[in-house]
């Protein structure tokens, strides 16, 4: 069997490592010309570190990230709602992550080309079209620097190409772009002293202001942490085409960022010093798009955001393309006929995946933090007097459980 993937982001390179270690024969197909080190940070939890751990990358991750203990919910004006400790600290079987999004895809790339070959990953490859027959598929890629377009022949496309993904766009021709909820956020990472120990992550606010700080990986000096940090304001109206195309290196309007700093208090972090000293800002129009009734056509299939983009709350973006990863792998080694294999894949994840966009709609896990400023606009003094801790743990259980982030908690949080 030959797998022709598309796309080498995280998803698309985890495939291609799965599918090495069952056997398979794979090749990555990337359109840029350049693999950089693209976005800031990402979080993976335990039930997708799983999985990378399960690949040998378990080493690697602790060297470019960051073994996340605790999380803090916080009022947009500072009172800490909610404390959860995280990973190992929370009885789970392996670490939580907080990385570099660019590092982590350094790794997958890095661990691609060791054990597949130096070539197992064509850059400036474009699909263009593809078509198929009963005995396998073909795949047309224009090449970005300037020569003769390569047709590919395999017995399966995997399509991770992204919420912008030419292969779903072709299968769902009249879906028209991703959807906007109105949000724009602004993202960056910079030195900065430690806080809360170096190891925690704070969200502080809802849905109309959300301030997001969280260590990626060591500092350059003692008592530094390469720190992320993103600010997300709805700025526009919910449903609305986005006003820029989603792009993770998309710099961004300062003067605009600026008028919304003050709506936070951070008492853990200096927020307006640690987004004055990052020297680089991103931003990014927060997109999802309506979760589809299929995946799989033939012999091909979507994976990753091509398949279920969501908002990234929840920390289940890159989680979900890495356990679609798995997924996949494991039924195209067992299943003889691939497009039954894929039909498998899809059955399994399609329902998992769909249900956790609906659930970001809604604000995920961090809707605890809406419902607090809900009756507490302007801060509390004591949480028990604005809503039962237990109401609080009961949602994020709940979307734990839906999201299959609570599969490999064994032996519950410490005491």
């Amino acid at each position: 069997m030959k797998v022709i993937i598309v796309g080498a982001g995280i998803g698309g390179l985890t495939t291609a490592l799965h599918l090495h270690r069952e056997g398979i024969d794979c090749a990555v197909h990337e359109q840029s010309q350049h693999t950089t080190e693209l976005g800031v940070g990402i979080n993976a939890l335990p039930h997708a570190v799983k999985e990378l751990a399960a690949l040998g990358l378990l080493d690697p991750l602790d060297e470019i990230g960051i073994r996340t203990r605790e999380l803090c919910y916080a009022h947009r004006l500072g009172p800490v709602i909610l404390r959860k400790p995280c990973g190992l600290d929370a009885g789970f079987d392996f670490p939580q992550f907080c990385l570099h999004r660019g590092r982590l895809q350094a790794v997958l790339l890095r661990a691609v080309r060791a054990r597949l070959g130096a070539d197992a990953v064509r850059t400036g490859h474009r699909l263009t079209a593809f078509t198929q027959d009963a005995g396998g598929v073909q795949a047309h890629f224009a090449d970005r620097r300037g020569g003769a377009p390569v047709t590919e022949r395999g017995d399966v496309l995997v399509a991770a190409d992204g919420i912008h993904s030419t292969v779903r766009s072709i299968l769902f021709p009249a879906e028209g772009p991703p959807r906007w909820n109105g949000v724009m956020m602004w993202r960056g990472a910079t030195d900065w002293p430690e806080f809360d120990g170096g190891r925690s992550m704070i969200v502080a606010g809802g849905t109309a202001a959300k301030l997001v700080v969280y260590p990626i990986a060591a500092g350059r000096s003692p008592g530094t942490r390469l720190t992320n940090w993103a600010i997300c304001v709805q700025t526009g109206k919910p449903g609305a085409a986005p006003p820029k195309r989603q792009d993770w290196a998309r710099p961004g309007d300062r003067a605009e960022l600026a008028r919304y700093i003050g709506r936070f208090r951070s008492p853990a972090v200096d927020h307006a010093g640690l987004v004055e000293a990052t020297e680089e800002i991103f931003e990014f129009p927060m997109c999802d798009r309506d979760p589809l009734p299929a995946w799989t056509r033939g012999r091909v299939t979507l994976l990753g955001d091509a398949a279920h983009p969501m908002y990234p709350m929840g920390s289940n973006g890159a989680g979900q393309a890495i356990l679609d990863a798995t997924c996949l792998g494991g039924h195209l080694a067992q299943c003889s006929d691939p497009a039954e294999a894929l039909l498998a894949y899809q059955h399994d994840r399609l329902a998992t995946t769909s249900e956790i966009v609906l659930r970001n709609r809604r604000g995920g896990p961090e809707n605890v933090i809406d419902e607090v400023e809900r009756r507490a606009p302007n801060g509390f003094s004591h949480i028990d007097d604005v809503i039962d801790p237990a109401t609080l743990e009961a949602v994020i259980a709940a979307y734990a459980q839906a999201s299959g982030a609570s599969q490999q908690q064994v032996n519950g949080p410490p005491q």
